[in-house]
């Protein structure tokens, strides 16, 4: 493809650094990266960013900045063959010339494990330097041993001022961008457009490209100065893909938003974080489990009905589908954001695992074992076993831990909600058997 015929957002690509806009933390004068390309001294690197920060853009500037030979290798399209074949040629390249091999792979994140070590003792002895490129969390997503072996650059989604600089940038640009056509483009309809791309510069120069065919259409039509209106922004950003991965980082980020949200008891947060996974994709069904969990873990009895409100809702859901069956889950977010707060269940259940894991297997006492035969009763099975039905307060005083447990307590009610009721209760129940003691 001719560059006239090529996208504007690949025509716009910078060819140097001094031309890329954003990530001044990784670029700027005396920065890493700046200072790793001046010295031609460039190790394996991780380019992970969301969309449109310049990953690809980074690593074009790269290719031109380095004397290596570099190689743009698709996660997508190759595999260990072509991975094979490519050792080989910078074998002979390092042999026969000197010349090493910079090796790029977009969406890394693609590749699996089994790709992923074919590169590993390549990059290790350094025939091969990598640069992966990926929108993904490397963490879950590149092995450990290949991830080691390599430096990360987090790019970050960029700002509204990196976004207008780009945008004016191909408006004013006579050789790649659309500065032959003089464009008009007022705050309002430039505003829009920067807040649709959602810090993608992809994004922003597709959307900027799109509008920019409607107002010369326009402008041919109606024998007028080419104007990029807000009906055109409009027009050419229709909905927006909004950032989400749902195995990756952003996954877990929004999960996580969502859950301490509730924790927090604020609803506005809470229904904030559950729509955002809900319009990015996520599986509703997923929320609703994470919703049922968060009603044991963090509200437990200090609101007996969060549980059945919790799977009421992902019943509904089942029942009624989306869009329908969403506004029965914000329901139930509103509901657990909103109910008082307990861990009591959730420390008491964790509290118990660590000890059994630390004493083992422990006998049951005697007397709350069941005797349902003469030689078990003659064993002691069940001897001077208290029925609390027989008590005027239905409470005995008897040991139901092993005998080396005896008198812990696991259960600590918190003063909010329902489980007040039952500190009260327990601490008068607790008080009865004193007393009898006495």
């Amino acid at each position: 493809m001719s560059e006239s015929n090529a996208p504007l957002a690949d025509r716009m690509r910078p060819g140097s650094l001094d031309n890329f806009y954003g990530q001044e933390k990784l670029v700027g004068e005396g920065r890493m990266l700046r200072q790793l390309l001046e010295g031609d001294s460039l190790p394996s690197l991780i380019l992970w960013g969301p969309p449109g920060s310049g990953k690809t853009s980074l690593a074009k500037i790269i290719s031109t900045a380095t004397n290596a030979d570099f190689v743009f290798f698709s996660a997508v399209l190759s595999g260990v063959k072509e991975v094979r074949k490519l050792v080989e040629q910078a074998k002979i390249k390092l042999a026969e010339r000197q010349l090493k091999t910079i090796l790029f792979v977009d969406e890394i994140h693609r590749f699996n494990k089994s790709q992923q070590d074919a590169f590993l003792p390549h990059v290790e002895s350094g025939l091969l330097t990598l640069i992966g490129a990926t929108t993904e969390n490397p963490s879950f997503q590149v092995i450990a041993p290949l991830l080691s072996r390599c430096r990360v650059l987090v790019l970050e989604p960029l700002s509204s001022e990196t976004l207008k600089q780009i945008i004016c940038h191909a408006l004013e640009d006579y050789e790649h961008g659309l500065g032959s056509q003089q464009f008009e483009l007022d705050e309002q309809p430039l505003a829009l457009l920067i807040e649709a791309a959602d810090g993608d510069a992809r994004s922003g120069l597709n959307i900027l490209e799109l509008a920019s065919n409607l107002a010369q259409q326009r402008s041919l039509k109606n024998n007028q100065i080419p104007a990029i209106t807000l009906s055109d922004i409009e027009e050419a950003t229709q909905t927006r893909s909004l950032r989400y991965d749902k195995n990756g980082e952003e996954h877990f980020n929004l999960i996580s938003a969502l859950h301490k949200s509730l924790r927090d008891s604020d609803p506005d947060g809470s229904l904030y974080w559950f729509y955002r996974m809900i319009d990015s994709g996520e599986d509703p069904l997923y929320i609703a489990r994470r919703l049922i969990r968060f009603a044991s873990e963090d509200i437990g009895i200090a609101d007996p009905q969060a549980m059945p409100q919790a799977i009421a809702g992902r019943d509904a859901y089942h029942m009624l589908g989306s869009p329908e069956g969403d506004l029965a889950l914000a329901q139930v977010v509103i509901y657990l954001a909103t109910a008082p707060k307990s861990n009591s269940v959730y420390t008491a259940s964790k509290s118990i695992r660590e000890l059994i894991k630390t004493t083992g297997s422990l006998p049951v006492p005697l007397h709350i074992r069941n005797a349902p035969t003469q030689l078990m009763k003659e064993l002691g099975y069940g001897k001077g076993y208290l029925y609390a039905h027989d008590s005027t307060e239905a409470v005995v005083d008897q040991d139901h831990l092993p005998e080396k447990l005896e008198g812990r307590r696991f259960y600590h009610p918190a003063n909010r909600g329902y489980e007040a009721v039952v500190k009260d209760r327990l601490g008068k129940w607790r008080e009865i058997l004193r007393k009898k003691k006495k």
